[in-house]
């Protein structure tokens, strides 16, 4: 499968939306959560929508295929366009880029990107081609499969969050999941994954809107609940000059 095949998936994503705005008092605004410990400490070379292949090389990473979509909306349901979107995750064997992130005794998949990052179109749509997640434990921390994602708009982050599998049985021994006594706001981060009808290579599709306007709040009891305003953190230059590649 080429890349310029893969970077017109932004096509096959807009199909599977319909038009929010008219409905925004139904929608749920997405649980902010920490970034976690593995956002890459160094950049890979390849930073493109594309995880499965790094540049130019033939090679795909190994897990199962996803394409994963999803619009970025305000609180009342309207697009963000030119947001910044990063995601980032493990390989199949529960390896992240970063320095500290590799499971011993797994071998780490060179072949697999591990973070990619997208400009949401004008109607704050996204698209990445990556692996379904998969449960790992790292530093004695087990985790249910999920992806990480960070927004970024005008050289701001203004939400961080995860999304986990919905009805994964792992989800009930995360560390997450399990402290997040609202469910609404748990449900928010919960993507399923389905077959991509028709796919030889038995392809999955994922699609995530992200809601802007709602972060979980630590209680004193140690569970999450509550709503309060987004985090926000300067990421400084790093998404200043960022295009979309175009091939």
């Amino acid at each position: 499968m080429q890349r310029r095949h893969v970077l017109k998936g932004i096509t096959f994503a807009a199909a599977a939306f319909g038009t929010p705005g008219a409905f925004a008092e139904m929608l749920e605004r997405t649980v902010s959560t920490t970034e976690g410990p593995y956002y890459p400490d160094k950049m890979p070379l390849d930073t493109d929508n594309d995880l499965l292949l790094i540049n130019d090389q033939i090679t795909p990473a190994v897990g199962e295929i996803t394409h994963l979509t999803g619009r970025l909306l305000s609180s009342s349901g309207e697009p963000i366009r030119n947001a910044f979107i990063e995601i980032w995750q493990t390989d199949l064997n529960g390896n992240y880029l970063h320095s500290e992130g590799r499971n011993e005794g797994q071998e780490f998949d060179g072949n697999f990107q591990g973070y990619g990052r997208f400009l949401t179109d004008a109607q704050g749509r996204y698209y990445f081609r990556t692996i379904k997640p998969v449960p790992y434990t790292l530093q004695g921390q087990f985790r249910a499969p999920h992806i990480h994602f960070a927004v970024s708009k005008s050289g701001e982050r203004i939400l961080t969050t995860q999304a986990l599998v919905k009805g994964h049985e792992a989800n009930a021994r995360d560390f997450l999941a399990s402290r997040m006594i609202d469910q609404d706001a748990l449900d928010t981060i919960m993507v399923e994954y389905v077959p991509l009808p028709g796919s030889a290579l038995g392809e999955l599709t994922a699609s995530f809107d992200i809601v802007l306007g709602r972060t979980a709040v630590e209680l004193e009891d140690g569970t999450l609940g509550g709503l309060g305003q987004p985090e926000r953190m300067r990421f400084g230059a790093f998404g200043r000059g960022f295009r979309r590649r175009s091939r």
